[in-house]
């Protein structure tokens, strides 16, 4: 017996601007629908085929798409009857921890379709679909199997795009890849998040929610039709085993993407019952100041001495952390290095007693050999008694779906004695799982400045804060300002492109849980006036609204902090300027407003460091024009005058 239940189906028929799978005479539909309507989907089965698609306002933006597993040998796309559908309606506000937002409203319509096989019946799956204002997700659940497992031998889904798009798509530590045509030809393995708009402007977002207990998806587009197909590895399941998410985020700008909050809504509510000692914040980072030579002679290393002056510079300009780097136990990656203990130059009780004594906590590096050499929980434990606030997880190793694994023991360990974590070099695909583990601070998914021994072009962070910080909270290490120097150091082994405003911008631009900052205190001392903008941005934001942006090209967003704000600004490698919206500000209210902006003559390559600063009055009725040099961005700091 077939059950649907909708409060939403009749309306939703009346709306309907698309007729499914026209002239097919065998045809089985259930309706899906989002909260306000302006999203609609239909699940047929026609001629014994589960088929889907999906409408947007009246777009397409799925034509008849194929939807299924191959279970063992049995194609569960085709020959397939849907049982039962079981509706409910979900609404509701939580907290975050270290989110954009204080608060996010989670609402959507859920649909379970039981399908199982015509040919054999004790074969067969739930999928489960969420349909939300901003896109729509579905996983495949095997609430009751017989045996004692079966394989899911491949994903045999076919996303029917409905019309050409372009794409762009994470990239791992390199420029993302994109913009491609989907006339262009067939390319595989495209890895998430993939970001897509249609030729009508339409923006759509590929990407992935719960990653538990699998590796992480892919897609295909195939050649001309820009179909996209799913892949997964195979993956045996028992009773009660669900997939991820494959989640689709649609809007009408390429920031819409970035604002939503879909993908932390898929996952489970926040697990650790007193999250009071999860805190974001900032952190100077010693690792890319070594060899950093200060005027008084002394150089910047990686010991104690080193440390406990960036300490002292920490405790008195509003910086909660410091983070120690790789090697502090000894080389990396050598199994003999224990990080149970300190070398002889570092002793890291004394550095955490200091950092104590002075406000500032002190994250430890922890790299993948050590911790598994050395048992993970007995590093972590040991980390803990020290005093130590979080840990930074480098150079995973194992296969796709262990690392998705290891990396919840990580994270759920370190809840357990009270540790933040951080994790970099290739981390596991970001799934919205900062949600249940809110200890979970960040991950360096993209290119940071400097990493894998590369420079990056001021394209890349204007692309990577568009598309890869829509899968979550990133650590990508900005904030340079000894950038014509900077190259001499130990660690940083290229000519940085870009300007010091444009550092200070993506400071603000890119959400993070640790705003890891990367030069010495004194090269940010030596432009003071400029640093004061980072010195008096908050350990957290409390707001996050994308004013304007193109991928490629430019963005701009704006960060809450307290009554103020601060606005970030970047470009690629051309000047611009552009108008900048302030319809975020309180009504009859005004605001003090400090621009840190580029010099007339800045250039990301000729003229890095200069910058000027100055201050007027705005409201939210101002009509305000910025600019920004070749590479370069700009900084405006809105403080509400009482």
């Amino acid at each position: 017996m077939k059950k649907y239940w909708s409060p939403k189906s009749i309306f939703f028929g009346v709306i309907s601007v698309v007729v499914f799978l026209t002239g097919c005479e065998s045809q089985e539909e259930h309706l899906l629908v989002s909260p306000n309507t302006k999203l609609t989907g239909q699940l047929a089965i026609t001629e014994s085929k589960l088929q889907f698609i999906v409408v947007h306002d009246t777009d397409t933006i799925l034509s008849s798409s194929t939807i299924g597993l191959e279970l063992g040998e049995i194609d569960l796309t085709q020959n397939v009857d849907i049982s039962e559908v079981t509706y409910k309606t979900y609404d509701n506000t939580w907290s975050t921890v270290n989110g954009k937002q204080p608060t996010v409203k989670n609402s959507y319509n859920e649909y379970t379709c039981k399908v199982v096989s015509n040919t054999n019946n004790n074969v067969g799956y739930d999928i489960q679909f969420r349909m939300y204002n901003d896109g729509f997700a579905f996983r495949y659940q095997f609430p009751k199997i017989l045996g004692d497992s079966l394989t899911i031998q491949q994903e045999l889904t076919k996303l029917n795009i409905q019309q050409e798009y372009t794409y762009w798509s994470y990239n791992g530590e390199r420029h993302n890849l994109g913009p491609i045509s989907s006339t262009e030809g067939s390319r595989e393995k495209v890895k998430t998040p993939m970001v897509i708009k249609t030729n009508t402007g339409k923006y759509i977002s590929a990407l992935e929610g719960a990653i538990k207990n699998t590796a992480p998806i892919s897609f295909n587009v195939s050649n001309k039709s820009g179909v996209l197909s799913i892949n997964n590895k195979p993956v045996s399941v028992s009773s009660g085993f669900e997939t991820s998410w494959r989640t689709f985020i649609i809007g009408d700008k390429a920031g819409s993407l970035v604002s939503s909050d879909l993908l932390v809504n898929l996952n489970e509510p926040n697990k650790i019952e007193d999250s009071s000692w999860i805190k974001p914040g900032k952190a100077l980072w010693d690792w890319r100041v070594w060899g950093y030579t200060t005027k008084d002679g002394f150089v910047y290393g990686g010991n104690t001495v080193s440390h406990k002056r960036m300490i002292d510079f920490a405790s008195q300009n509003n910086i909660q952390y410091l983070l120690i780097d790789a090697d502090w136990y000894g080389s990396e990656f050598n199994e003999s290095s224990d990080p149970t203990t300190s070398k002889s130059d570092i002793d890291i009780e004394e550095c955490i007693a200091y950092g104590k004594k002075n406000n500032v906590g002190i994250i430890l590096y922890l790299n993948d050999v050590g911790a598994k050499t050395y048992g993970l929980e007995n590093v972590i434990k040991q980390f803990a008694a020290w005093g130590a606030v979080g840990i930074k997880y480098g150079f995973m190793k194992g296969t796709p779906k262990q690392k998705v694994i290891h990396t919840q023991e990580v994270v759920q360990l370190c809840a357990k004695y009270k540790l933040m974590v951080n994790f970099h070099d290739s981390p596991v695909t970001p799934s919205g799982d900062y949600r249940t583990w809110p200890n979970l601070m960040s991950k360096e998914y993209g290119h940071a400045q400097a990493d894998a021994k590369r420079l990056y072009y001021p394209e890349t962070a204007v692309n990577a804060t568009l598309i890869n910080m829509i899968s979550g909270p990133l650590d990508l290490t900005n904030g340079y300002f000894d950038l014509n120097e900077a190259h001499k150091r130990d660690k940083v082994f290229q000519q940085l492109p870009g300007t010091v405003v444009a550092e200070v911008a993506k400071l603000i631009a890119v959400h993070t849980g640790w705003m890891v900052l990367p030069d010495s205190p004194e090269a940010y001392m030596a432009k003071e006036d400029l640093f004061n903008a980072i010195r008096q941005m908050p350990a957290q934001f409390n707001g996050f609204k994308v004013l304007d942006g193109e991928i490629d090209e430019y963005v701009s967003i704006a960060r809450k902090a307290g009554e103020n704000w601060f606005v970030g600004s970047l470009t690629n490698r051309e000047g611009r300027e552009i108008n900048l919206p302030l319809d975020f500000l309180d009504e009859g209210e005004k605001y003090k407003a400090t621009f840190y902006e580029d010099a007339s003559d800045s250039h990301f390559l000729e003229n890095k460091e200069s910058y000027t600063i100055s201050i007027t009055e705005l409201t939210k009725e101002s009509n305000l024009k910025i600019r920004m040099a070749p590479g370069g961005g700009h900084v405006l700091h809105l403080e509400k005058i009482n």
